[in-house]
């Protein structure tokens, strides 16, 4: 593994394409983490890199600094990564990585620090370091694509955590028939049978709800 590389700050400002003033600035606002000091020296890692060039990036796409500052605070005050995917078993959804930029260009306009924090508490978001984990893509790419119709990310992390309440009480009753009447059984083997279960009854229950009378 190759050794963890550090920077002076005249260094780390040549390689973030910024100035030494830009450099202190941002330390001086919150956005940058201390450096590690070693007598009267401060050194600078790829972490501190990655932020800088994760502040450009969200300032090009019309962020302010005191939202991005704000943005900086949930998502260093997050879970950390090990504790969202070590929750307990390997799961059949694919985590995805993201650079903090790459969340803000999936939800345009919508990251704001109270989202932030409310995917944090669902458990969809981790940190690990100055990447972002989300715990699912298939619910990445739903989230995405409800507020590009228009609905508001608040919202859909507000139906998300209703929908997690039934989730975990189907959950508890397909574990429960089995655990009661087939004891020797490997619950796991249920996956696809409840998976089945819960999207024809989900499908049966929209076309009820579309033909409702208004």
């Amino acid at each position: 593994m190759a050794d963890k590389r550090e920077y002076r700050m005249e260094e780390l400002a040549r390689q973030a394409g910024v100035t030494v003033r830009t450099v202190r600035f941002y330390r001086e606002r919150g956005l940058l983490p201390p450096p590690r000091r070693e007598g009267r020296i401060a050194w600078y890692d790829d972490h501190h890199l990655a932020r800088l060039r994760t502040i450009a990036a969200l300032l090009e796409r019309g962020h302010t600094l005191s939202g991005i500052a704000e943005l900086a605070e949930a998502f260093d005050n997050g879970r950390d990564v090990a504790d969202l995917l070590g929750v307990g078993p390997p799961s059949e959804e694919e985590p995805v990585r993201l650079t903090p930029e790459e969340l803000a260009a999936r939800f345009e306009g919508e990251v704001t620090p109270e989202n932030l924090a409310a995917a944090m508490e669902l458990g969809y978001l981790g940190s690990d370091g100055d990447t972002i984990v989300h715990i699912s893509r298939s619910l990445l790419d739903v989230s995405a694509a409800l507020v590009r119709e228009g609905i508001p990310l608040s919202e859909v992390l507000a139906a998300a955590a209703r929908v997690r309440e039934h989730a975990d009480a189907l959950a508890d009753l397909f574990a429960d028939l089995v655990l009661h009447h087939a004891p020797g059984q490997d619950v796991h083997r249920l996956r696809p049978l409840a998976r089945s279960v819960v999207e024809a009854e989900l499908s049966l229950a929209l076309d009820r709800r579309l033909h409702r009378p208004a």
